[in-house]
């Protein structure tokens, strides 16, 4: 695993496009968007609420909110993807990934902000998180989403993934992809530097 130098957050950014060329900036929360990212959640449709944390729910719950938050705790991160919207940033969309050491993968659910769904954003970041976890050496990623979540599975069809049945859980299905990219073709820049020096580092070791 790459270990990440978390008293600089802005270097894992990574800017990605849109359908119409528009700018999306992910990166990973910080302490100062705990109400943007809580009004968030908010505005999201009770449909999008309810597919996002398989149950009902208004806004996060106060440990639920400082856990996103806190970047790196038990191998769980939390990103944001934002866009300037009337001259501000402006949270469009989430996602939470956790790195599970003991199966080399990453699970993750992500959300997409209603009224910009349709725009190429979960693709995006979608891609985005396959960088990440590629660079964490990660041979699989994966999520769990309800079998009524027709927008969310079809995006990971689109995005090559292959579906399952969840375990424990027949009201979801499950989708995961395996990753076969080396530290120098992953297509974020940061996140191909992050795995390049993870890759020289294990070399050294190995000598």
């Amino acid at each position: 695993m790459i270990a990440l130098h978390l008293d600089d957050l802005k270097q894992y950014s990574d800017v990605l496009r849109g359908k119409n060329g528009s700018e999306i900036k992910v990166r990973f929360v910080e302490p100062r968007d705990r109400e943007e990212l809580q009004n968030y959640i908010r505005s999201l449709s009770a449909g999008s609420r309810y597919n996002r944390f398989l149950g009902a729910l208004s806004e996060l719950p106060k440990m639920e909110l400082e856990r996103f938050i806190h970047v790196g705790e038990a191998d769980r991160f939390t990103v944001v993807a934002t866009m300037l919207v009337d001259g501000f940033e402006t949270i469009v969309g989430e996602a939470r990934y956790a790195f599970h050491a003991d199966t080399s993968s990453v699970e993750f659910g992500l959300s997409i902000d209603d009224r910009w769904q349709g725009h190429g954003i979960g693709k995006a970041l979608l891609k985005n998180l396959e960088c990440r976890a590629a660079s964490f050496g990660a041979e699989r990623i994966f999520g769990d989403t309800l079998r009524s979540n027709a927008t969310m599975i079809g995006l990971a069809r689109k995005s090559g993934y292959a579906f399952t049945a969840s375990p424990g859980d027949w009201k979801l299905v499950r989708f995961a992809k395996d990753i076969h990219v080396e530290p120098q073709d992953i297509p974020c820049a940061s996140w191909r530097l992050a795995a390049t020096s993870r890759s020289a580092t294990m070399s050294s070791l190995a000598v």
